[in-house]
Protein backbone atom coordinates (compact mmCIF):
# COMPACT_ATOMS: atom_id res chain seq x y z
CA UNK A 1 0.00 0.00 0.00
CA UNK A 2 1.19 3.52 0.73
CA UNK A 3 2.64 3.77 4.28
CA UNK A 4 4.54 6.96 3.38
CA UNK A 5 2.86 9.46 1.06
CA UNK A 6 5.65 12.03 0.73
CA UNK A 7 8.41 13.82 2.60
CA UNK A 8 8.64 17.42 3.83
CA UNK A 9 12.19 18.62 4.48
CA UNK A 10 13.28 15.04 4.94
CA UNK A 11 10.46 14.13 7.35
CA UNK A 12 8.15 11.33 6.11
CA UNK A 13 4.41 12.01 6.12
CA UNK A 14 2.51 8.77 6.69
CA UNK A 15 -0.81 7.98 5.07
CA UNK A 16 -2.15 7.07 8.51
CA UNK A 17 -1.24 10.52 9.80
CA UNK A 18 -3.03 12.16 6.89
CA UNK A 19 -6.14 10.06 7.56
CA UNK A 20 -6.03 11.09 11.23
CA UNK A 21 -5.93 14.74 10.17
CA UNK A 22 -8.92 14.22 7.86
CA UNK A 23 -10.75 12.38 10.66
CA UNK A 24 -10.13 15.30 13.01
CA UNK A 25 -11.36 17.90 10.51
CA UNK A 26 -14.48 15.91 9.57
CA UNK A 27 -15.24 15.13 13.21
CA UNK A 28 -14.81 18.74 14.26
CA UNK A 29 -17.16 19.96 11.53
CA UNK A 30 -19.87 17.43 12.41
CA UNK A 31 -19.54 18.11 16.14
CA UNK A 32 -19.80 21.87 15.59
CA UNK A 33 -22.96 21.35 13.54
CA UNK A 34 -24.49 19.27 16.31
CA UNK A 35 -23.43 21.68 19.06
CA UNK A 36 -25.08 24.53 17.17
CA UNK A 37 -28.28 22.47 16.79
CA UNK A 38 -28.53 21.80 20.53
CA UNK A 39 -27.69 25.36 21.58
CA UNK A 40 -24.04 24.98 22.53
CA UNK A 41 -21.27 27.27 21.30
CA UNK A 42 -19.87 25.49 18.20
CA UNK A 43 -16.49 27.14 18.78
CA UNK A 44 -16.00 24.61 21.56
CA UNK A 45 -15.91 21.76 19.05
CA UNK A 46 -12.30 22.35 18.05
CA UNK A 47 -11.13 22.59 21.65
CA UNK A 48 -12.92 19.41 22.68
CA UNK A 49 -11.83 17.44 19.63
CA UNK A 50 -8.21 18.32 20.47
CA UNK A 51 -8.79 16.70 23.86
CA UNK A 52 -10.32 13.69 22.10
CA UNK A 53 -7.46 13.41 19.60
CA UNK A 54 -4.71 13.63 22.22
CA UNK A 55 -6.49 11.24 24.57
CA UNK A 56 -7.45 8.90 21.73
CA UNK A 57 -4.01 8.59 20.15
CA UNK A 58 -2.29 8.39 23.52
CA UNK A 59 -4.73 5.78 24.81
CA UNK A 60 -4.50 3.74 21.60
CA UNK A 61 -0.71 3.53 21.68
CA UNK A 62 -0.55 2.98 25.43
CA UNK A 63 -3.12 0.15 25.32
CA UNK A 64 -1.27 -1.54 22.46
CA UNK A 65 2.14 -1.21 24.09
CA UNK A 66 1.02 -2.50 27.50
CA UNK A 67 -1.08 -5.34 26.04
CA UNK A 68 1.53 -6.71 23.63
CA UNK A 69 4.41 -6.17 26.05
CA UNK A 70 2.64 -8.24 28.72
CA UNK A 71 1.58 -10.99 26.29
CA UNK A 72 4.72 -11.28 24.15
CA UNK A 73 7.51 -9.78 26.26
CA UNK A 74 8.47 -7.17 23.65
CA UNK A 75 9.99 -4.03 25.24
CA UNK A 76 7.29 -1.50 26.14
CA UNK A 77 9.11 1.52 24.67
CA UNK A 78 9.74 -0.27 21.37
CA UNK A 79 6.02 -0.94 21.02
CA UNK A 80 5.05 2.57 22.10
CA UNK A 81 7.22 4.09 19.35
CA UNK A 82 6.37 1.51 16.64
CA UNK A 83 4.57 2.53 13.43
CA UNK A 84 1.84 -0.05 13.97
CA UNK A 85 -0.36 -0.44 17.02
CA UNK A 86 -3.18 2.11 17.04
CA UNK A 87 -5.68 0.06 19.07
CA UNK A 88 -9.28 1.24 18.76
CA UNK A 89 -10.40 0.29 22.26
CA UNK A 90 -7.45 1.98 23.91
CA UNK A 91 -8.18 5.06 21.79
CA UNK A 92 -11.84 4.98 22.80
CA UNK A 93 -11.03 4.78 26.50
CA UNK A 94 -8.36 7.48 26.26
CA UNK A 95 -10.58 9.74 24.15
CA UNK A 96 -13.57 9.41 26.49
CA UNK A 97 -11.41 10.13 29.53
CA UNK A 98 -9.86 13.21 27.95
CA UNK A 99 -13.23 14.55 26.78
CA UNK A 100 -14.81 14.12 30.23
CA UNK A 101 -11.91 16.10 31.71
CA UNK A 102 -12.20 18.72 28.96
CA UNK A 103 -15.92 19.27 29.41
CA UNK A 104 -15.41 19.81 33.13
CA UNK A 105 -12.60 22.28 32.55
CA UNK A 106 -14.53 24.28 29.92
CA UNK A 107 -17.96 24.10 31.54
CA UNK A 108 -19.66 22.14 28.72
CA UNK A 109 -22.51 19.74 29.71
CA UNK A 110 -20.82 16.35 29.45
CA UNK A 111 -23.87 14.28 28.51
CA UNK A 112 -25.03 16.73 25.88
CA UNK A 113 -21.57 16.98 24.36
CA UNK A 114 -21.20 13.20 24.11
CA UNK A 115 -24.41 13.10 22.10
CA UNK A 116 -22.91 15.75 19.82
CA UNK A 117 -19.60 13.95 19.40
CA UNK A 118 -21.08 10.51 18.54
CA UNK A 119 -21.03 11.38 14.85
CA UNK A 120 -17.39 12.41 15.09
CA UNK A 121 -16.59 9.09 16.74
CA UNK A 122 -18.10 7.12 13.86
CA UNK A 123 -16.63 9.11 10.99
CA UNK A 124 -13.27 9.53 12.73
CA UNK A 125 -13.02 5.80 13.29
CA UNK A 126 -13.92 5.20 9.62
CA UNK A 127 -11.10 7.41 8.33
CA UNK A 128 -8.77 5.82 10.87
CA UNK A 129 -9.55 2.41 9.40
CA UNK A 130 -8.71 3.69 5.93
CA UNK A 131 -5.41 4.84 7.40
CA UNK A 132 -4.83 1.32 8.74
CA UNK A 133 -5.51 -0.05 5.26
CA UNK A 134 -3.01 2.33 3.65
CA UNK A 135 -0.20 1.32 6.02
CA UNK A 136 -1.14 -2.38 5.91
CA UNK A 137 -2.11 -2.77 9.57
CA UNK A 138 -4.98 -4.81 11.11
CA UNK A 139 -5.72 -6.92 8.03
CA UNK A 140 -7.55 -10.25 8.14
CA UNK A 141 -7.06 -13.91 7.35
CA UNK A 142 -5.81 -15.22 3.98
CA UNK A 143 -8.55 -15.42 1.35
CA UNK A 144 -8.98 -16.40 -2.28
CA UNK A 145 -11.82 -13.93 -2.80
CA UNK A 146 -11.26 -11.57 -5.75
CA UNK A 147 -10.91 -8.52 -3.49
CA UNK A 148 -8.23 -10.09 -1.30
CA UNK A 149 -5.14 -7.85 -0.99
CA UNK A 150 -1.48 -8.49 -0.14
CA UNK A 151 0.41 -6.05 2.08
CA UNK A 152 4.11 -6.56 1.26
CA UNK A 153 4.98 -3.38 3.20
CA UNK A 154 2.41 -3.97 5.92
CA UNK A 155 2.81 -4.26 9.65
CA UNK A 156 3.64 -7.11 9.59
CA UNK A 157 4.28 -7.65 5.87
CA UNK A 158 2.38 -10.37 4.00
CA UNK A 159 2.53 -11.46 0.38
CA UNK A 160 -0.57 -13.63 0.81
CA UNK A 161 -3.88 -12.14 -0.28
CA UNK A 162 -5.89 -11.41 2.85
CA UNK A 163 -9.25 -9.95 3.81
CA UNK A 164 -9.02 -6.12 3.81
CA UNK A 165 -10.94 -6.04 7.09
CA UNK A 166 -10.01 -2.38 7.55
CA UNK A 167 -12.20 -1.50 4.55
CA UNK A 168 -15.04 -3.74 5.75
CA UNK A 169 -15.12 -1.86 9.05
CA UNK A 170 -14.71 1.54 7.36
CA UNK A 171 -17.72 0.86 5.12
CA UNK A 172 -19.84 -0.05 8.15
CA UNK A 173 -18.70 3.07 10.00
CA UNK A 174 -19.48 5.44 7.14
CA UNK A 175 -22.95 3.88 6.96
CA UNK A 176 -23.21 4.23 10.74
CA UNK A 177 -22.35 7.94 10.47
CA UNK A 178 -25.25 8.43 8.07
CA UNK A 179 -27.57 6.41 10.32
CA UNK A 180 -26.64 8.46 13.39
CA UNK A 181 -27.11 11.70 11.48
CA UNK A 182 -30.66 10.66 10.61
CA UNK A 183 -31.27 9.58 14.22
CA UNK A 184 -29.85 12.72 15.84
CA UNK A 185 -33.25 14.31 16.61
CA UNK A 186 -34.98 11.08 17.69
CA UNK A 187 -32.43 9.12 19.66
CA UNK A 188 -32.54 9.31 23.46
CA UNK A 189 -28.78 8.70 23.54
CA UNK A 190 -26.91 8.91 20.24
CA UNK A 191 -23.63 7.99 21.93
CA UNK A 192 -25.18 4.72 23.17
CA UNK A 193 -26.27 3.79 19.65
CA UNK A 194 -22.77 4.49 18.36
CA UNK A 195 -21.19 2.22 20.99
CA UNK A 196 -23.57 -0.66 20.29
CA UNK A 197 -23.37 -0.53 16.49
CA UNK A 198 -19.61 0.05 16.32
CA UNK A 199 -19.15 -2.89 18.72
CA UNK A 200 -21.37 -5.12 16.54
CA UNK A 201 -19.14 -4.43 13.54
CA UNK A 202 -15.93 -5.10 15.43
CA UNK A 203 -17.30 -8.30 16.95
CA UNK A 204 -18.28 -9.67 13.53
CA UNK A 205 -15.13 -8.59 11.70
CA UNK A 206 -12.88 -10.19 14.35
CA UNK A 207 -13.92 -13.60 13.02
CA UNK A 208 -11.99 -12.74 9.85
CA UNK A 209 -8.86 -11.72 11.71
CA UNK A 210 -5.98 -13.67 13.22
CA UNK A 211 -6.04 -12.29 16.75
CA UNK A 212 -5.54 -14.92 19.48
CA UNK A 213 -8.66 -16.21 21.22
CA UNK A 214 -9.02 -15.18 24.85
CA UNK A 215 -12.12 -16.93 26.23
CA UNK A 216 -14.97 -19.06 24.81
CA UNK A 217 -13.44 -18.84 21.33
CA UNK A 218 -13.57 -15.03 21.39
CA UNK A 219 -10.68 -12.62 20.93
CA UNK A 220 -9.86 -9.86 23.38
CA UNK A 221 -11.40 -7.33 20.97
CA UNK A 222 -14.64 -9.33 20.88
CA UNK A 223 -14.86 -9.53 24.66
CA UNK A 224 -14.42 -5.77 24.89
CA UNK A 225 -16.97 -5.30 22.08
CA UNK A 226 -19.54 -7.23 24.11
CA UNK A 227 -18.83 -5.07 27.17
CA UNK A 228 -19.12 -1.87 25.13
CA UNK A 229 -22.39 -3.03 23.60
CA UNK A 230 -23.76 -3.71 27.07
CA UNK A 231 -22.61 -0.29 28.30
CA UNK A 232 -24.05 1.44 25.24
CA UNK A 233 -27.33 -0.46 25.34
CA UNK A 234 -27.74 -0.03 29.09
CA UNK A 235 -27.00 3.68 28.83
CA UNK A 236 -29.52 4.03 26.00
CA UNK A 237 -32.25 2.40 28.08
CA UNK A 238 -31.40 4.60 31.07
CA UNK A 239 -31.45 7.74 28.90
CA UNK A 240 -34.82 6.76 27.48
CA UNK A 241 -36.24 6.71 31.01
CA UNK A 242 -34.29 9.77 32.22
CA UNK A 243 -34.03 12.15 29.23
CA UNK A 244 -33.18 15.25 31.29
CA UNK A 245 -30.37 13.55 33.22
CA UNK A 246 -28.85 12.15 30.03
CA UNK A 247 -28.01 15.63 28.72
CA UNK A 248 -26.65 17.07 31.98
Amino acid sequence: MFPILFEIFGFPVSSFGVMLAIAFLAGTWLTAKRMEEVGLDPEGATTMLIYAMIGGIGGAKLYFAVDVSLREGIPFLQLLLAREGITFYGGLIGGITAVVIGTRIHGIPTGLFFNCVALAGAIGQAFGRIGCFLVGDDYGRPTDLPWGIAFPEGAPPTIERVHPTQLYEAAWLFALTLFLWRRRHRSPLLWGEYLVLAAVARFAIEFLRLNPRLVAGLSEAQVIAVLLALVGGGSWLWARRNPAAATA
